[in-house]
């Protein structure tokens, strides 16, 4: 498709732009001047970027790529934040996409080499950044290996976000399984920069990545809203063991909940345990994820429930915490009848399974109560090894933006 789009194209993308793609393309007989199937893909793309890449899906004038480039590119949050991870003269995003992190690297360096593999993807990025007027990066289509070793230059940075799909457009993760492999292209990504910052699947096991790579000297989990979304690395040319980790969640109101780690601190934190107190804290997606499961309870001076539990109790309030905090109402056994006197006659509550034999949909089908309400149920193990319930609210912060509450989790008492 050729853009700009001419005007009765544009006419119909603006008419239609919320409707359902499906039942726009079997009404394209309807519109026989019109290329009806590219401009559906358009609409669908444009659709999927509305909550990650707001701004420019709001930008009439831009071409989208596939909507699959679009699910797999790296949000306008996400973006900003890797883009303050960096600075330099010279930049290079070997894995170029629909150019979201490109366009951000551009605000922080001086030149972006952005390289695409796909002719497609790379004439769609082009195209939108001569638009938008990003002047400072040179668009090139080739393959990442071969673009390094024919660049003459040398980076203060390399970025990588490997593809996380095999040939049947299946799930991957495991850093040999992507492509580009990382790990193949190590030696030769360490003597083109300076720092190497790569982004990788949340599903990927965080000590299998620091041992398989080395040189990682940081890393960040990113969550958004207590989802997490990526994992970034540092890699330098020394290899290092214990790398500094950056727990983040970045939330809906523009506030981030950080906190820091590494092997050495976690490991010499002592945890404390009791019975839950009046005061129960869940630590956000990215603490849980960077594996903080000892030293957050020691940080902020918590009890801890259990070992496997990861939930923290304390007497007094920590309105500081980096999770969720709830004021323990009751503790009962989970038994159906028991928690239901807790709720009403709609027997509705929010329910966290964690360390606990049930999951969230077993527990409800065994004890009647539906999803909703203002009541917080924790299915747990305490310091005795009983299961219990723990019934709560959400606690009372002052001057304190507390996260939306996140969907229900089961973690089966990960360790």
């Amino acid at each position: 498709m050729e853009f700009p789009l001419p005007e009765a194209a544009r006419r119909y993308m603006a008419a239609h732009l919320h409707d359902d793609p499906a039942h726009l393309a079997l009404q394209a007989r309807r519109h026989p001047g019109l290329p009806v199937p590219e401009l559906v893909r358009q609409i669908q793309a444009r659709q999927k970027a509305q909550s990650k890449l707001p701004t420019w899906a709001a930008n009439p004038d831009l071409a989208f790529p596939p909507a699959l480039s679009v699910e797999q590119a790296s949000s306008e949050r996400t973006a900003t934040f890797k883009a303050g991870l960096v600075d330099g003269q010279r930049l290079a995003d070997l894995t170029g996409g629909f150019g979201a992190d490109a366009a951000h690297f551009a605000t922080r360096v001086a030149q972006v080499d952005y390289v695409e593999r796909s002719a497609q993807l790379a004439a769609v990025v082009r195209y939108n950044f001569r638009l938008l007027g990003i002047e400072n990066v040179a668009v090139h289509h080739a393959d990442a290996l071969a673009f390094l070793k024919e660049t003459p230059h040398h980076y203060d940075w390399i970025y990588l976000d490997p593809a996380r799909r095999d040939t049947a457009s299946r799930k991957i993760f495991r850093l040999a399984d992507c492509e580009p492999d990382v790990l193949r292209l190590l030696p030769l990504l360490l003597r083109k920069a300076d720092r190497i910052l790569l982004k990788t699947s949340p599903m990927l096991d965080i000590e299998q990545a620091v041992q398989e790579l080395k040189h990682v000297r940081r890393l960040w989990v990113l969550a958004l809203d207590n989802e997490v979304k990526e994992v970034l690395y540092e890699l330098g040319p020394e290899p290092a063991v214990d790398p500094e980790r950056f727990a983040l969640n970045l939330r809906r109101d523009g506030t981030r909940q950080e906190f820091r780690l590494n092997r050495a601190r976690e490991a010499r934190a002592v945890p404390r345990y009791a019975e839950a107190q009046q005061f129960l804290y869940e630590p956000n997606a990215a603490i849980l994820k960077a594996g903080a499961f000892r030293s957050i309870g020691t940080a902020f001076e918590l009890l801890k429930l259990h070992q496997h539990s990861h939930l923290y109790t304390s007497a007094t309030l920590r309105t500081d915490f980096p999770g969720r905090i709830f004021r323990v109402l009751a503790v009962e056994k989970a038994d159906g009848a028991a928690l239901k006197a807790h709720l009403g006659p709609e027997a509705r509550a929010h329910v966290t399974t964690r360390n606990f034999p049930d999951s969230v949909a077993d527990f409800r089908l065994r004890t009647g109560i539906r999803e909703g309400g203002d009541t917080y149920l924790f299915a747990t193990t305490d310091l005795r090894g009983r299961p219990v319930v723990l019934v709560c609210e959400k606690a009372v912060l002052t001057n304190f933006a507390e996260p939306a509450p996140a969907e229900p989790t089961s973690s089966g008492g990960i360790a």
